[in-house]
C-alpha cells in the first residue's frame, strides 16, 4: 500500500510539475536547462513560504498598533483585577482586624466592670463600713433567729458561698457617689414602715433590669460584622468568652438579690424577736432625717450597670438597717442573771399570794433562788444607774441599757459595781443574797420598758431562740 501511494504522488507530481527545459541562445550557440519534477516542487514551495512570509510581516506592519493596543488593554485588564482582588483581601482583613479589635474592647470592658463589681461586693460582704462588717459576721456565722409566736417574713435563705469573696483578692472599695441633681419636693413626715415598703418595691421593680451585649442563646452573633469575621474561628471563640464573661458579670446582680434577700429575712427575724417581747422596732430608731434622694441619682463609682448599682445601694441600705437593729438587739435582756443547775425559779411574774402578808398581790419580776454569794451578772450591756439599798429590794442594782430599757437585780449580798460604771453582758454586777423584803438567798430581776415593768420571762423565752 505504501509504495502505491508513493507511486500515486510521484504521480501526481509529474502531472503537476511536467518536465520543462529553459534554452539560452548566445552567440550562435543554443544551451538549454532541464527543470524535473522535483526541482520544480521544491523552487514552488520555497516561493510559497517566501510570499506567505511577505503576507505576514506586511499584515504584523499595518496592523501594529491594534495588536499592541489589543495586548495593552488584556495586561491593564489583569492588573486591575489583581489589584481589585487586594483590595478586597485588605478590606477583608481590616474588617476582620477592626470586629477583633471592638470584640476586645468590649471584653475588656466587661471584664474592669466585672472586677469593679467584684470590689463592691467584697467591700459590702467582707467589711467595707463597721455596718458592713457586722452584717458580714452576722450572715456569715452560724447563727440564726428562730421567733417563738412570730412569723418573719420569707424562709430561710441559701447559702450565698461569700467565701468566693475573700478579702486577699479585693485591691481597692468602690464608693457610692450621687449624681448632682435638684431635689424635688420632699414629705414632711412618712412613717418608718411607709419607707420599709418603699424600698422593698424599688427591688421589686430594679430587678427586672438587665443590659445584654450579645444574644442570651444562639450562635454568637454581632451586629454590622460581616459574615467572614463572624465565621472566623478567632472572633467566634472571643465573642463566646465575652458571652461566659457577661453571664458571670449577671451573676453579681443575682448574688446581690439572694443578699438582700438573706438580710430581709434576718431584720424579720430580729423585729419578730423585738415584737415577741414588746418592743416595737420603731422605738429604736434614732432621730434622723433629710431629703429623699432617688436610687437612680446614685452612681458606683466606674461601674455602668445602673441594675447592679441600684441592687447594691438597696442592700447596702438594708445592711445598715440590719446593722442597727443587730446593734439594738445586743441590748436588749434575753437572759437569766445566774446561770447554772444551782439555781431555780422560785416566783414568777404576776398576781400571786404574798410571802409576808399572805394575801394577793402583784410581783414586778422573777426570783432566781440559789446558793448564798453566788455571782449575778448583767443580762445586757448599759451603764449602771443605781447602786445600793432601796428599800424592800435591799441591795440593788440598776442598769439602763438603752432604748428606754432597764433592768434591776435586788436583794444582793454585795454589790460589785458603781453609779455610771459601764458593763458587759455577763459582767458581775453583784452578789447573791437576802437584803431587803426577803424569805431567803435569791435575785429579785426586774425589766422596764418605756417606764412599764415587762414580764422577764418573755425575753428569757425570746433568748433561747437567738442563737
Amino acid at each position: 500500500m505504501v509504495k502505491a501511494l508513493i507511486e500515486r504522488a510521484w504521480a501526481w507530481l509529474h502531472a503537476t510539475f511536467p518536465e520543462r527545459q529553459i534554452y539560452i541562445r548566445s552567440d550562435g550557440r543554443v544551451q538549454f536547462f532541464t527543470f524535473g519534477a522535483p526541482l520544480q516542487a521544491t523552487l514552488a514551495a520555497f516561493c510559497l513560504i517566501i510570499i506567505s512570509w511577505l503576507a505576514f510581516a506586511s499584515v504584523n506592519v499595518i496592523f501594529k498598533d491594534r495588536i499592541v493596543a489589543a495586548r495593552d488593554h488584556r495586561f491593564q485588564q489583569m492588573q486591575a483585577n489583581y489589584e481589585n482582588r487586594i483590595a478586597d483581601l485588605q478590606m477583608s482583613y481590616d474588617e476582620l482586624n477592626g470586629a477583633v479589635v471592638a470584640a476586645q474592647d468590649r471584653f475588656k470592658g466587661i471584664a474592669d466592670q466585672l472586677q469593679l463589681k467584684q470590689r463592691a461586693l467584697a467591700s459590702l460582704l467582707t467589711g467595707g463600713d463597721a455596718s458592713a462588717a457586722n452584717v458580714a459576721a452576722a450572715l456569715n456565722s452560724g447563727s440564726h433567729l428562730d421567733i417563738p409566736r412570730a412569723a418573719s417574713a420569707g424562709g430561710a435563705a441559701d447559702d450565698l458561698g461569700y467565701g468566693a469573696l475573700s478579702s486577699d483578692s479585693v485591691n481597692g472599695t468602690s464608693e457610692l457617689n450621687m449624681m448632682p441633681a435638684p431635689v424635688g419636693p420632699q414629705p414632711r413626715t412618712d412613717a418608718p414602715s411607709q419607707a420599709r415598703l418603699l424600698v422593698g418595691g424599688t427591688i421589686q421593680q430594679l430587678a427586672s433590669a438587665a443590659h445584654f451585649l450579645f444574644p442570651r442563646s444562639g450562635p454568637p452573633a454581632v451586629a454590622g460584622v460581616s459574615s467572614l469575621a463572624a465565621e472566623n474561628p478567632a472572633f467566634r471563640g472571643l465573642v463566646k468568652e465575652t458571652q461566659r464573661l457577661e453571664n458571670l458579670d449577671r451573676t453579681q446582680t443575682a448574688i446581690l438579690q439572694k443578699f438582700d434577700s438573706r438580710i430581709g429575712t434576718r431584720v424579720a427575724g430580729i423585729e419578730g424577736v423585738l415584737s415577741h417581747v414588746g418592743l416595737s422596732p420603731n422605738r429604736l430608731e434614732r432621730a434622723v432625717g433629710g431629703p429623699l434622694v432617688p436610687i437612680s441619682d446614685v452612681k458606683l463609682a466606674g461601674i455602668q450597670d445602673g441594675n447592679f448599682t441600684s441592687e447594691f445601694a438597696t442592700a447596702d441600705a438594708h445592711s445598715r438597717e440590719f446593722a442597727e437593729l443587730l446593734a439594738a438587739l445586743k441590748h436588749v435582756p434575753l437572759t437569766t442573771p445566774v446561770h447554772g443547775m444551782g439555781f431555780e425559779l422560785t416566783s414568777d411574774f404576776g398576781p400571786r399570794i404574798d410571802p409576808f402578808t399572805h394575801h394577793a398581790g402583784f410581783h414586778p419580776g422573777l426570783d432566781f433562788a440559789g446558793p448564798w454569794g453566788a455571782v449575778v451578772r448583767a443580762t445586757a450591756p448599759g451603764t449602771v444607774v443605781f447602786a445600793g439599798g432601796r428599800g424592800g429590794y435591799g441591795n440593788m442594782v440598776e442598769i439602763d441599757h438603752g432604748y428606754g430599757m432597764h433592768t434591776r437585780y435586788g436583794h444582793l449580798s454585795s454589790i460589785l459595781v458603781r453609779v455610771g460604771t459601764k458593763v458587759a453582758k455577763g459582767a458581775p454586777v453583784g452578789k447573791l443574797g437576802s437584803t431587803g423584803r426577803s424569805t431567803g438567798p435569791h435575785v429579785h430581776y426586774e425589766i422596764w420598758l418605756a417606764d412599764v415593768v415587762r414580764d422577764p420571762s418573755r425575753f428569757i423565752e425570746a433568748g433561747r431562740h437567738v442563737h
